[in-house]
């Protein structure tokens, strides 16, 4: 089949960047973002790549969430124009993606096939962190009403809008503590826990093992923020230093987002490589891709221990590269916790074991979680990999806000036999969609099942808050807080709590859930 090479994506460059300084005075994140476009430039090892770079396509930083709200919140206009400023450079297209962490496999996904409609050409990608530096440096609240020049900036033009910008939860959920993913990734391990049919005690060293390993991972990594490899017992067992944040998940198993991190890929067609004179061992395609998104609210999931959309991005993606999951070598599977990790195992078909084949970085509590751009450092990390194996194929899925929004990509040096064709996602995610999932209801009352659940620690290691899923006698579901004496919540924790009846309230204008 004949295949015109203008049309044909490929990766071309990745780069990667880590400012360890601590003290408030590192980069700002336009600047640590070119620093990973230089490398990216360096990695592809030939003058005039970034001169060449038509669309710059930034990731959305946390400030920039719409939920967030300081000071410096949208102090940078055209992020991505101020990237290029930086480097000196003037593409003709500048893109702002929204909130989530499926945003950097979502871009390469849509920017492979701009490319294959001719509609691009070379293309950088970037996204990047400096909350560490942030945190130090506007350590108390007056600070950040101080004018604070290098955080805003203000270059001219507004960048195009990608991605779904939709809110994580909704005002119900929210004020029943469903508003932070600390908070809402534990009720999908409860809900596995007791869907494994495992004990608190048999969960809590599934889930030590499963991240002993990808602390193994990051000790090896030159980008990762922790280089420290730690045991399971370290990982899972509450300490003065490993505190619990909610149940059963210590700190030690969230996601760490204070970071200085950036990582950057460079997209084009084949024919470009060429002229540009980039080397052949340099190219990593991908064979496959797929978007979709879970019912969006978690009021409406089909159940707490599954991913429908995910199921169906991995089917996609496996589908166009012509492979099944027993052909892939390499894996970066979205680690923010571990019930991401475990849920992905699921739906793609893989083990969920202590093995390091799962990550390439080390995972997000380890190498680091740099706001939505974490899998920017796992693809950039996959390319590598690749690269050092040629013909070996790599898959990674990314996923935003609360097991919602997923991006999947597969990738390999080997180059496709046939045009780069993807499949439309609308065309799949209706049937996501269409799933059946129970009702939902706002005003609860009555006898009532805890369908899953977990309870929220304050820093000085005592339960503060109990948030339920449950069912009506009627099979209707609904979100409750339950009573916050001490008993009730450390009763919640006994690993029995699934399954438990009791009677749902209202109670000034949160539900409220008393055990029987």
């Amino acid at each position: 089949m004949s295949i015109n090479e203008s049309l044909m994506p490929v990766l071309v460059a990745c780069g990667q960047a880590t400012d360890r300084d601590k003290s408030g005075q590192g980069m700002v994140p336009p600047e640590l973002m070119a620093k990973a476009c230089k490398a990216a430039a360096q990695d592809a090892g030939v003058k005039g790549l970034l001169e060449s770079i038509g669309h710059l396509a930034a990731t959305g930083l946390t400030v920039d969430a719409d939920q967030v709200k300081t000071p410096i919140s949208k102090g940078y206009k055209n992020l991505p124009k101020t990237v290029a400023n930086h480097l000196g450079i003037n593409p003709r297209e500048f893109a702002y993606a929204a909130t989530g962490g499926n945003t950097p496999q979502y871009l390469v996904n849509h920017f492979a096939e701009q490319i294959s409609l001719g509609n691009a050409e070379t293309v950088m990608l970037v996204g990047g962190e400096t909350l560490a530096t942030m945190l130090a440096k506007f350590d108390r609240w007056y600070k950040w009403l101080l004018p604070k020049s290098e955080w805003r900036d203000d270059p001219g033009g507004r960048p195009s809008a990608l991605g779904d910008s939709r809110p994580a939860c909704t005002k119900h959920e929210g004020k029943h503590g469903l508003d932070l993913p600390a908070n809402v990734y534990p009720l999908f391990e409860n809900a596995l826990q007791h869907h494994y049919g495992r004990s608190v005690e048999q969960n809590r060293q599934k889930i030590g093992d499963l991240f002993a390993g990808f602390t193994d991972v990051a000790a090896q990594n030159p980008y990762a923020w922790f280089q420290t490899p730690r045991t399971a017992t370290e990982l899972i067992e509450p300490s003065a230093t490993n505190r619990m944040v909610a149940f059963p998940y210590t700190k030690n198993l969230n996601s760490m987002i204070g970071v200085n991190q950036a990582a950057a890929v460079v997209l084009t067609s084949v024919a470009k490589a060429r002229s540009l004179g980039i080397p052949r061992d340099r190219w990593v395609f991908l064979h496959g891709c797929a978007d979709a998104h879970d019912k969006w609210n978690l009021s409406e999931r089909v159940n707490f221990h599954s991913s429908p959309a995910m199921r169906r991005c991995g089917e996609q993606a496996l589908g166009m590269a012509d492979k099944r999951i027993e052909d892939i070598n390499h894996f970066d599977i979205y680690s923010c916790f571990p019930s991401a990790v475990q849920i992905a195992c699921d739906e793609f078909g893989i083990e969920a074991d202590a093995s390091t084949k799962l990550t390439q970085t080390g995972g997000l509590p380890y190498f680091g979680g740099p706001g939505n751009n974490y899998s920017m450092h796992g693809i950039a990390e996959l390319m590598q990999s690749l690269r050092s194996n040629p013909g070996e194929f790599g898959l990674l899925n990314a996923n935003g806000w609360y097991l919602t929004k997923h991006s999947v990509g597969v990738y390999s040096t080997q180059e496709l036999a046939k045009p780069w064709v993807r499949r439309d996602p609308q065309s799949y995610q209706t049937e996501v969609l269409a799933e059946p999932a129970p009702e939902f209801t706002q005003t609860p009352e009555g006898s009532a099942t805890i369908e899953t659940f977990t309870v929220l620690f304050d820093r000085t290691r005592k339960p503060k808050r109990g948030i339920v899923f449950g069912r009506l006698e009627s099979g209707e579901r609904f979100v409750a807080n339950t009573p916050n004496d001490e008993a009730t919540l450390n009763a919640l924790c006994d690993g029995n709590a699934i399954g438990q009846q009791g009677s749902v309230r209202q109670k000034r204008g949160l539900n409220i859930l008393d055990l029987g």
